[in-house]
């Protein structure tokens, strides 16, 4: 399965660690948002208008305690449909 079949209220997981980029507001550019292998819950797909064949995902990651945070978005290839296995 890809993250392009997924849909609202599945789980994913972050493929890499996200930072901000300094479109959050009153974040800090370069905080860390989510790190790879965090575990989150898709709340809304859409397109940006510019690229309307480019989703972006609006994701809910979880923090240490299970909580869901606030919705970030992500493009594709920050997402995963499986977490990343440690060796």
């Amino acid at each position: 399965m890809n993250v392009e079949d997924l849909d609202v209220g599945d789980v994913v997981y972050a493929a890499k660690t996200i930072t901000d980029d300094g479109s959050i507001p009153d974040g800090a550019e370069g905080a860390i948002l989510a790190e790879a292998g965090t575990r989150g819950v898709i709340t809304l797909i859409g397109h940006v208008e510019e690229e309307p064949d480019r989703s972006v995902f609006l994701v809910r990651f979880e923090d240490k305690d299970m909580n869901l945070g606030n919705p970030i978005g992500c493009w594709v290839e920050d997402l995963a449909v499986e977490p990343k296995r440690v060796n």
